[in-house]
């Protein structure tokens, strides 16, 4: 007896099959063999608890992974619920990146416990978090036995660190905050190091030169004066250095921290995101330029990226990106994180963060997202018409 069997699946390959889940996890992945409901799946509908037929109508992929959200309900500046950026999203997993620092990521980790949503976070190397915009300004803000401290408490809801280095946020630091978190990542096993890019000082070379494999730069896209592109619109050699060092990029869209000008001469080049993320909080949630994970996905079919590619930047490249080893895939032994969507194919208007607005012809619908085996139905609502359980 299965918990949950999904029949009829469209993966983005065009191809269909049948997942059998037990226990929160996928048990297999089979394809349909015949067009008769009942015996077309190699695990028989008879063996479940639950079936959902999504009769080759609806796609089906692992579950997707919002690798840099705001989602702190007790933040001051930037805060929302892991839910509604979460599973009402259709996203299964979703990464606060720094709004938290060691004083108050426990609360965040309690906050956090009753979502339906897997929350986790990139704990911000300033103690406070993001309280103010300038969290960097004061090196004291960077306390290193505080930072290990609550690495060492939250094992498996801190996934690394993140630094803002962006003049706004450093002061007169410069690039000081960088170097103090690449000790503290070397203290710490490694862990993923999320930086955030924006108006200089430090520039950008200074920063990129610092990098080393695995480290993400998040909102590689922005259209700010110190951005990836030099002034003629070509990769910034730091930046070609930094990804043949196995740097990795991130959208992180954000209120403004995407330009699609930049990304479409960048993607033009081959510089193509690893990770796609929103940045999202509830100001850019409610009001855009964000609106979802699925708003900014869908923004990459306008730059000519194709649906693998981009259901692909939230799959298996985030969790690679996270080490999130049991995430990502649609396969057996994988977590029983899915999500289920449309692609639907009419006219959108998609905008970016500098008042740039582009015309689309197809946009992802996310419908239901599977969290540990279990259905959620995302806010579209359209499945309790359509399917019963």
């Amino acid at each position: 007896m299965y918990d949950f069997i999904i029949t009829g699946a469209l993966l983005v390959d065009g191809r269909q099959v049948d997942v059998a889940i037990n226990d929160g996890k996928i048990v297999a992945v089979s394809a349909v063999i015949s067009e008769d409901k009942h015996n077309r799946a190699k695990y028989p509908i008879n063996s479940a608890k639950k079936v959902l037929d999504l009769a080759g109508k609806f796609y089906l992929s692992a579950g997707w992974i919002d690798s840099h959200v705001h989602c702190y309900p007790a933040s001051p500046i930037y805060h929302d619920e892991a839910d509604l950026v979460g599973v009402a999203s259709g996203v299964t997993t979703v990464v606060d990146a720094g709004s938290t620092g060691a004083n108050d990521i426990d609360n965040f980790y309690r906050l956090t416990r009753a979502a339906k949503t897997h929350v986790y976070a990139f704990l911000n190397i300033a103690k406070t978090g993001i309280v103010t915009q300038n969290e960097l300004a004061d090196m004291a803000q960077i306390d290193k036995q505080s930072i290990s401290q609550a690495i060492a408490r939250n094992p498996g809801f801190i996934l690394g660190i993140k630094a803002r280095m962006s003049s706004s946020v450093v002061g007169k630091n410069g690039i000081k905050p960088l170097v103090r978190a690449k000790e503290i990542q070397q203290e710490n096993n490694q862990l993923p190091l999320m930086v955030h890019i924006g108006n200089n000082p430090p520039d950008l070379d200074e920063i990129a030169d610092l990098l080393t494999q695995g480290d993400i730069i998040t909102h590689c896209y922005n259209g700010k004066p110190n951005r990836i592109l030099t002034p003629a619109g070509a990769l910034r050699e730091s930046i070609q250095r930094a990804l043949k060092r196995g740097v990795l990029l991130d959208v992180g869209h954000g209120s403004a921290s995407f330009s699609f000008d930049v990304a479409e001469l960048a993607i033009k080049q081959g510089i193509y995101p690893h990770t796609i993320s929103s940045d999202i909080y509830c100001r850019n949630r409610l009001n855009g330029p964000v609106h979802s994970l699925a708003t900014v996905m869908s923004k990459f079919f306008t730059l000519g990226l194709s649906l693998e590619q981009v259901i692909r930047c939230v799959t298996e490249n985030a969790a690679q990106a996270l080490r999130l080893t049991d995430k990502g895939r649609l396969d057996a032994g994988y977590d029983a994180d899915l999500t289920i969507f449309e692609l639907q194919q009419q006219p959108k208007v998609f905008s970016d963060s500098e008042g740039k607005s582009v015309a689309g012809d197809k946009f992802l619908v996310p419908l239901a997202a599977v969290v540990a085996g279990d259905l959620v139905l995302t806010d579209e609502g359209k499945l309790k018409d359509v399917f019963s359980l």
